[in-house]
């Protein structure tokens, strides 16, 4: 039994190519834990590999922006031409049922669910240089050699903003980054303040919120 009912959102983020969906798909292939993944959604053109529902949610520039009206994003953002965006009404329903909640996003909509929901767990993937980071990219081959530089340049912005996350985890190999989020994970769940509340319960302690 969890000792926190509600559920816990956990933010995977970092700068373009730091390599957060290998970590995250690597996190869901340990053992011992209850994540649920959050579809993100986009307007960019699905990569061979990707599957709808799985990686993304992919709709026209016109239904993102209709959504965008409708207020039905935690969190969305616009990159080298494309929309990106998390659908506020799957996490909530995942959160009201006490999930464990992941999103991977990036950084500046992390900042924005930094202030929508600051009681998130976040944490920045960063690479292990900056050199690392490039031949990464390099690595894809999806993508123009302008549009890898473009991510680059937003990559050195986004580096300073690391203080704003709870965690710091360094993708230098990628299960054992995998294994630094899980561990993050757990000892968020033993919070006092997280879990204080359903161990009094558990315990039949009474006691004062000003104690």
């Amino acid at each position: 039994m969890k000792l926190n009912e509600s559920g816990l959102l956990i933010v995977i983020s970092g700068p373009s190519g730091v390599g957060k969906g290998t970590v995250r798909k690597a996190l869901f292939e340990l053992e011992g834990h209850d994540l649920e993944y959050s579809v993100s959604m986009t307007t960019r053109p699905p990569r061979s590999y990707e599957v709808e529902a799985e990686d993304y949610y992919f709709v026209s520039e016109s239904e993102f922006k209709r959504r965008i009206e409708a207020d039905a994003f935690l969190e969305w953002a616009e990159f080298v031409g494309h929309y990106y965006g998390t659908p506020l009404d799957k996490v909530q329903e995942k959160l009201a049922m006490g999930k464990e909640v992941v999103l991977e996003i990036e950084v500046e909509g992390a900042l924005q669910v930094r202030k929508r929901m600051p009681e998130a767990v976040f944490i920045f993937i960063a690479p292990p240089n900056k050199d690392a980071l490039y031949r990464r990219l390099q690595r894809r081959g999806t993508e123009t050699a302008d549009t890898i530089e473009r991510r680059v340049v937003k990559a050195e912005r986004e580096f300073p903003l690391a203080h704003k996350y709870d965690y710091i985890v360094v993708n230098d190999e990628v299960m054992n980054a995998a294994d630094r989020v899980l561990a993050i994970i757990r000892a968020e769940h033993a919070k006092t303040e997280r879990a204080i509340y359903k161990y009094n319960a558990l315990m039949g302690i009474h006691q004062d919120e000003d104690e």
